[in-house]
């Protein structure tokens, strides 16, 4: 099966309901464990300018060569796919949902015109402060079973989102801590192969908008998908004010900025652990910044750097906030 068997637009437009005969998105219809897939998505030019053009992400490795040969995809453009595998199975316009937590293991890349397998499974649900909560478990895997990308993802099934985003969340915490999206002021910017890799440094910062347009294409409005990211209608049934931007575009924003930081090194075998705590509205000024948190000996001539991540909205409130790592060159050139 493929990917565009399950969404082609044309199929849709000639009155075929992709939809018919999947599940209601609710808690009750879960079978855990529950498995998803394996479906085959094609990484071609347009999937890759697609996300680019969501994510205002038009770095050269994915558009002319790159250290892996050829021109690549971007490090989380599979992670929506993998956070969608559900809806192979569950009505995708019937999903009101939230997604709160994502984790991405970094494999290797997709490379253009490759054929990737995707696969998943619900491995849990639980019920916490009246919500119904379930997790995700998923892999993106390339020609000869290669590994590019693992995910999981926790997410509230079912919601009213005005109702639930934000609520008492304001700074992460987990393993490493509570993010609080500062650095040390008196530090240079960290650039990865020099001394400015210390604890405190902050990372090169991006600023973007996204646009509704952009938030639409994310979320599937192309499959005519209707969803709060794309609908305004939907959007204030939920109890927004108009279209909130996906966490998982978020973390692909952060994702993005890791890829300017870390480099190649990301791609093989970097990590990177998010919190959504905040709702984006689209059309919101966002910076994405972190600042680096430990810096330990890996190997000769290579360091293990930990950093902390975040989105920030105009308001100044944080809306994601997370934890990466991976090794990189203790010493040489910068990595564009």
């Amino acid at each position: 099966m493929t990917w565009r068997d399950l969404t082609d637009p044309r199929a849709v437009a000639r009155g075929v309901d992709h939809e018919a005969g999947l599940k209601e998105p609710v808690f009750e219809n879960l079978s855990i464990p529950e498995h998803f897939g394996p479906v085959t998505v094609l990484v071609d030019d347009h999937k890759i300018k697609r996300y680019a053009f969501t994510q205002d992400d038009h770095h050269p490795w994915h558009f002319g060569p790159s250290p892996f040969g050829g021109r690549i995809a971007h490090a989380g453009l599979l992670s929506n796919d993998l956070v969608q595998l559900f809806t192979t199975a569950y009505r995708a316009s019937r999903t009101v949902g939230l997604h709160t937590e994502e984790q991405l293991w970094f494999d290797g890349p997709a490379h253009l015109d490759e054929e990737v397998v995707l696969a998943g499974t619900y491995v849990d649900s639980y019920t916490r402060r009246g919500q119904d909560y379930v997790v995700m478990e998923a892999s993106a895997t390339g020609t000869g079973g290669r590994g590019i990308l693992r995910h999981r993802g926790v997410e509230i099934l079912r919601t009213r989102p005005g109702d639930v985003a934000g609520r008492n969340r304001t700074g992460g915490g987990g393993a490493a801590g509570t993010v609080d999206g500062t650095s040390d002021p008196d530090a240079p910017t960290a650039v990865v192969g020099t001394p400015t890799v210390r604890p405190g440094a902050p990372l090169p910062p991006l600023h973007v908008t996204i646009t509704q347009e952009q938030a639409s294409v994310f979320s599937r409005c192309g499959e005519y998908v209707r969803n709060t990211h794309s609908d305004l209608a939907v959007a204030r049934e939920a109890g927004l004010r108009i279209p909130i931007v996906q966490g998982q575009q978020q973390c692909g924003l952060i994702t993005g900025m890791l890829t300017r930081f870390f480099g190649a090194d990301l791609f093989t075998g970097g990590w990177l652990r998010v919190k959504f705590i905040n709702p984006v509205e689209v059309f919101e000024p966002l910076e994405v910044g972190g600042a680096v948190t430990a810096v330990e000996e890996a190997g000769p001539g290579r360091l293990a750097i930990d950093v902390e991540v975040w989105v920030r909205r105009a308001d100044g409130k944080l809306s994601t906030v997370g934890w990466a790592r991976a090794e990189a060159p203790e010493t040489g050139p910068r990595q564009s």
